[in-house]
């Protein structure tokens, strides 16, 4: 995987308990779809617990993560498929 790093817009469905589903993230003005979550996880940096997608669109995987702290979401790596 590439590594990248920026800031992201994503849209979540909320579901159980504290369960979410990333369903499509803006990358450079283009919507992409999410067509499968292949893997998630949490992880503790410090005081910070970050929450990991694994997910595919068309053609590449893309890691996601979801800072519960602040809100945000960022892109840490593209991998091309």
């Amino acid at each position: 995987m590439q590594p990248a790093d920026g800031k992201l817009r994503v849209g979540v469905i909320h579901g159980p308990g504290r369960r979410m589903t990333p369903v499509w993230f803006d990358l450079n003005r283009r919507k992409h779809v999410i067509r499968e979550i292949t893997n998630t996880w949490r992880a503790r940096q410090g005081e910070t617990v970050r929450i990991y997608f694994h997910v595919t669109d068309e053609g590449a995987l893309y890691e996601l993560v979801y800072d519960p702290g602040d809100g945000s979401w960022t892109l840490e790596q593209i991998e091309v498929l």
